[in-house]
């Protein structure tokens, strides 16, 4: 079972979990990462490097809610292999609740 990244990820993109992936299964949006189920070795080193804790096991409550979005958008993004620097403003999103609301209006979960 893959890993997917929730909610928790957008406009925080720490991209720590980046580090630590073995298979290079993240994609970058403008707005978060996701993880390609396809690609996800199902290895769960990517979870406790998150510091937004924005990864999910995909059968988790909230993972199975974002694994199809994950799945379309792993589709379209770019592959991400090295972390990048988050937004100036990571730290004022981490921990907001309805953000994929605000940020992907009726695309998100």
């Amino acid at each position: 079972m893959p890993y997917v990244v929730t909610e928790n990820c957008i406009r925080c993109l720490y991209m720590d979990c980046v580090s630590v992936c073995p298979v290079d299964c993240f994609r970058k949006g403008e707005a978060m990462l996701v993880i390609h189920p396809d690609a996800c070795i199902d290895c769960g080193v990517c979870e406790p490097a998150c510091p937004a804790q924005a990864i999910r096991r995909d059968d988790d409550r909230d993972g199975t809610r974002w694994l199809a979005f994950n799945a379309r958008f792993a589709e379209e993004w770019p592959r991400i292999c090295e972390k990048g620097k988050p937004p100036g403003d990571a730290d004022d999103w981490r921990g907001r609740s309805g953000k994929s609301a605000m940020v992907f209006g009726a695309d998100g979960p």
